[in-house]
């Protein structure tokens, strides 16, 4: 840290650029500059919480007063009720009903944590892969334990392709199980990488916007990746979503 000082001071006097947009992904106490420990409240503590009540303002506090025409609040607690409804009976089917609960809870989550992320000087706690791995975590064992209290030992049905070649069944199974125990990093890698990705463009290009001469098509750059950056946070959202109901179809019907 003390040799990087003088060289930001340098860069400063010399009239150049100094950023670092990864810095907006630091996580640091809330209270004083202690270490960081199991118990410690941190910038993810204060926005992961602020993403819960935003969850329980939308589908809560929003439909409290139920009316015949919808307000505002309840017209987008319903939309994304509904959404996320026909989601689960198209993919997982009629038995996957049951986990619609669980299904919107974890899309509301991510897509409240994702747009809180978009305001100025706000955290995006889905950028972090600690958030992200916890949650694919828990999809993950969520679908292996119901798949075996379901099934039993016929859940490893699902790794055996009954209907290619007898010789080629064996190393089928073991690419399919291979694949299956990739599901939690790939599916907490994508939503937590496309969200850092997104924002670090956006503070690289908000830099360049102090440069006069760049300054003008800056703008028109940030303004652009920030259009793009909301229609990704709630793509993103989605795709963990549509893949948990994949994961759970699987669970519930795990035949090839």
């Amino acid at each position: 840290m003390a040799s990087e000082a003088p060289s930001e001071a340098h860069g400063a006097e010399d009239g150049g650029l100094v950023f670092h947009p990864m810095d907006q992904f630091i996580v640091k106490p809330l209270f004083g500059d202690s270490e960081i420990g199991v118990f410690t409240i941190t910038n993810v503590t204060l926005w992961m919480g602020l993403a819960i009540l935003a969850v329980i303002g939308i589908m809560v506090l929003g439909t409290r007063k139920r009316a015949i025409v919808p307000g505002r609040g309840q017209s987008i607690a319903e939309l994304a009720y509904g959404f996320i409804y026909k989601m689960v009976e198209d993919v997982a089917g009629k038995d996957g009903v049951k986990y619609f609960p669980y299904i919107m809870t974890l899309f509301m989550f991510i897509v409240c944590a994702n747009f809180l992320g978009l305001l100025p000087m706000a955290f995006t706690t889905t950028s972090h892969i600690a958030v992200t791995a916890i949650l694919a975590m828990a999809v993950f064992l969520t679908v292996t334990i119901l798949g075996f209290a379901l099934h039993g030992f016929g859940f490893l049905k699902l790794f055996w392709i009954s209907a290619a070649p007898l010789p080629l069944r064996p190393i089928l199974a073991l690419i399919e199980v291979i694949s299956y125990f990739v599901r939690p990093v790939s599916h907490s890698i994508r939503l937590a990488g496309n969200m850092m990705a997104g924002h670090a463009v956006i503070k690289v290009f908000a830099a360049f916007a102090a440069v006069t001469v760049i300054s003008p098509f800056s703008i028109v750059a940030i303004t652009a990746i920030y259009a793009l950056e909301t229609l990704v946070s709630f793509i993103q959202a989605y795709v963990f979503a549509i893949l948990t109901c994949v994961y759970l179809k699987d669970a519930l019907h795990p035949h090839h």
